[in-house]
């Protein structure tokens, strides 16, 4: 018989898991003003932390996988090219992937993993019973919380894929537990370690572009063929299209700036207002797609097909966001930083900096790659080449292990996470007021006008 408190924790996580039903709670309706100061503050949980965590020294990590679809199976492949890593267990509720995938480890000479396949909670049993560093989940978003909550609970270190959640609520869950139980709470955001956005960071922080004043991001991307498959992600993501208006997406733009302008690092995003447009895009590609009578062309959806955001610093700087994924369009993330000396746009990449490059005239990113491309890119362009999206899937992936295996703090943590993923639900509410303007919570507690500015893990000198 199951230990009653077992039963309590997997209570607890069903309610996290409480996202699957979507609009069912109610929970993306207009917000009186009273309720959402109510979940600005966890005024019980006294300050943050006075230096970002580390935990003590792994020598080899042990990972246990949850979710290992199409981005799941790509970060176990590249942790089979990482040194000091054993996978121990596979979970996902396919058990024809689980074992697929279990196979990719034996044929690596490695000891096959152990297989939880038993259905929606099993990663419950994963991390109740496996002897596991790290639980890395790259599940549909609403299972994010619900398994980094039993890793931690169960004394794991944990890493999602983004966002990390959708709810201002989870989002203070993931900080609480990562603060209780002193483990890494980690949103795996691959789009800060591309080429690009490690380059700009870099400059910036050799004061290339003078002072920060200015930046814009998003994810533009046309997902209408994807959210309409009967298969991987079309299974749940253009269920959030149907009852979810904002930015439901806002970690891959918004990651990369934040780090530029140093948040939670030296500035805090302090508030933002929003809005969308109608909703067209997706009712009109299932017309054109299905016949009459077909189910799909009688959905309807709540998602407006550009959401447009803006966020104001404590320091006083600008950001815009941008939100569009039902359009046909070809894929950006807009990245523009802004400074007192200098700008970077991308797509297509080109810099300017005063008293470089031409008066009033771009120069192509690459021209200026040798000069300043980020030192981890150098160091590990050769291991990272193969890997998912150009690269930085890997990247991302040997960060996380080195902080494990050195003990030192990872790079982004769960005050990013935190940060990065509020930005959903806030929009949401923003543009469910008639775009009144709301407050970002404070993850850090005020923790961010002390704690030393981002530092990448460099690579081993033998990289």
């Amino acid at each position: 018989m199951d230990d009653p408190r077992t039963m309590e924790r997997r209570e607890l996580l069903r309610l996290g898991a409480a996202g699957l039903g979507l609009g069912a709670s109610g929970l993306f309706a207009p917000l009186t003003a009273d309720e959402i100061d109510r979940l600005q503050e966890r005024p019980h949980l006294g300050p943050a932390p006075d230096e970002p965590f580390a935990a003590d020294p792994i020598e080899t990590v042990r990972i246990g996988f949850v979710g290992v679809g199409l981005q799941g199976g790509a970060h176990v492949r590249n942790f089979l090219r990482i040194d000091g890593v054993e996978i121990v267990a596979v979970c996902d509720i396919d058990e024809p992937r689980a074992r697929e995938v279990a196979q990719w480890i034996s044929d690596d000479g490695r000891r096959p993993p152990a297989l939880y396949t038993r259905g929606d909670l099993d990663f419950i049993r994963m991390c109740e019973t496996e002897s596991l560093d790290l639980v890395f989940t790259a599940t549909p978003w609403a299972w994010h919380v619900p398994v980094c909550l039993a890793a931690m609970e169960n004394g794991k270190h944990a890493a999602t894929e983004v966002p990390a959640a959708y709810t201002v609520e989870d989002c203070w869950r993931l900080v609480e537990a990562a603060e209780r139980f002193e483990k890494h709470c980690v949103m795996m955001e691959n789009c800060v370690y591309d080429r690009p956005e490690m380059m700009v960071f870099n400059m910036a922080r050799q004061g290339l572009f003078g002072e920060i004043l200015h930046a814009e991001c998003g994810y533009l991307h046309d997902l209408r063929a994807i959210k309409f498959e009967d298969r991987n992600e079309g299974l749940w993501r253009r269920g959030h299209s149907m009852v979810r208006n904002g930015n439901l997406y806002p970690t891959h733009g918004l990651g990369p700036v934040a780090n530029v302008m140093d948040v939670n690092r030296g500035d805090q995003l302090d508030y933002l207002v929003s809005m969308s447009s109608p909703s067209v895009g997706l009712q009109e590609w299932a017309e054109e797609h299905y016949p009459e009578g077909h189910p799909k062309r009688d959905e309807r959806y709540l998602l407006g097909d550009v959401n447009t955001t803006l966020i104001k610093t404590v320091r006083g700087r600008t950001i815009y966001l941008s939100h569009d994924t039902n359009l046909p369009r070809p894929y950006s993330r807009i990245h523009m930083v802004q400074g007192s000396k200098g700008v970077f746009q991308g797509y297509p990449h080109r810099v300017h900096v005063e008293g470089m490059s031409p008066d009033h005239g771009w120069e192509d990113w690459q021209e200026r790659r040798a000069e300043f491309d980020h030192p981890v890119w150098r160091q590990l362009e050769e291991r990272s080449a193969g890997a998912g999206h150009g690269g930085m899937d890997y990247i991302e992936d040997y960060q996380l292990v080195r902080a494990l295996r050195e003990g030192k703090p990872t790079d982004m943590n769960v005050y990013d996470a935190a940060m990065l993923s509020v930005i959903g639900p806030l929009t949401e509410w923003s543009t469910a007021n008639r775009s009144r303007p709301v407050d970002v919570p404070d993850f850090t507690r005020g923790r961010w006008a002390q704690w030393p500015k981002l530092d990448f893990i460099g690579a081993p000198v033998d990289a």
